[in-house]
């Protein structure tokens, strides 16, 4: 082998190391990661069953709510920071993830309801609260019914039912799902659960890459549960109309909130829409938009949200 091509050779095997160095790395960096060591997990009793909550740290306390397409797992990148300084209290949706599979219960108002007697429970009075997707919406009746007990709120990337440009939005053709549920179509997504989310991460997403394999495999085994897809459909989605009359009665009874909300929107989903669509039901409004992101914010652009997140939470 001459000279000049075993230089070459071994340039390329260099190359293509880095690349694969690089590539493992992103791939860890994307992958849903186990919680801090300081995290425990309590099965807590709500109304007809029981709801999955981690609980860590000590400190301020901060109420993780996630959506449809995740579970509270999506939150351990943003705990890993808080947990250090803060009481992190991230629980499962009612009828999804780790939690219970109740038949009812799944109008926003009674979840919050449960959410507050989890916080009863946890001996917590007030939290700072941080939601996605239907997150927002639980968040919403949460705070509207107990202002006292939120100090803070951050908004990410969801309308809420009722209110704003809610009703525009369902005209949305990518809002089709809201309406997708029924006997047939839990028997049409029966062992499809995959296929499913990959819809949404796919579509809503600004690069479906960055939610890898091992995150749509996790979340596609917890939505296989028995009854997950039920109470997601013909629960959280299913509740929604009667959300919005609720929605309505609460603004009108109480009014514009009054917490500080932050309102995050991915440039590729809600964006600068999110500032105004919380500026319709509170007083204190700070937009911001997570560039090169779509709906599915901590997993695209995780880094990008945290670095706005946590000085929010911490008044800075």
């Amino acid at each position: 082998m001459s000279r000049s091509f075993r230089q070459l050779f071994l340039g390329f095997l260099g190359a293509a190391a880095l690349m694969l160095t690089l590539v493992a790395g992103n791939a860890a960096m994307a992958e849903i990661k186990p919680f801090p060591s300081s995290f425990r997990t309590e099965q807590m009793p709500v109304t007809g069953g029981s709801q999955y909550v981690r609980i860590g740290g000590q400190g301020q306390a901060v109420l993780l709510l996630h959506g449809f397409g995740d579970t509270g797992d999506m939150w351990q990148p943003l705990a890993e920071p808080l947990v250090k300084d803060h009481t992190v209290i991230i629980p499962d949706l009612r009828g999804m993830g780790l939690s219970s599979h109740p038949e009812g219960g799944y109008e926003k108002v009674a979840q919050a309801r449960d959410l507050a007697a989890i916080l009863d429970g946890l001996k917590i009075q007030k939290v700072v609260l941080v939601t996605h997707d239907i997150g927002n919406m639980v968040g919403y009746a949460l705070a509207a019914q107990y202002p006292e007990r939120i100090i803070k709120w951050v908004a990410i990337d969801a309308p809420l039912p009722g209110l704003g440009t809610w009703y525009a939005q369902l005209t949305n053709p990518q809002l089709w799902h809201f309406n997708f549920r029924g006997p047939d179509v839990e028997r049409l997504v029966a062992g499809r659960e995959r296929i499913l989310l990959d819809r949404f991460y796919n579509d809503l997403s600004a690069n479906p890459s960055a939610i890898d394999e091992q995150t749509r495999e996790h979340y596609a085994a917890l939505y296989a549960r028995p009854g997950a897809i039920h109470d997601a459909f013909s629960g959280q989605f299913a509740a929604f109309t009667k959300d919005g009359e609720d929605n309505k009665a609460l603004f009108a009874k109480a009014g514009k909130l009054p917490m500080p909300i932050l309102a995050i929107g991915g440039d590729h989903s809600f964006g600068a829409l999110m500032s105004s669509e919380l500026a319709h039901v509170a007083s204190n409004v700070t937009g911001a938009v997570i560039t090169n992101s779509g709906h599915w914010i901590m997993e695209e652009q995780s880094q990008q949200a945290i670095s706005i997140i946590v000085p929010f939470i911490d008044g800075k």
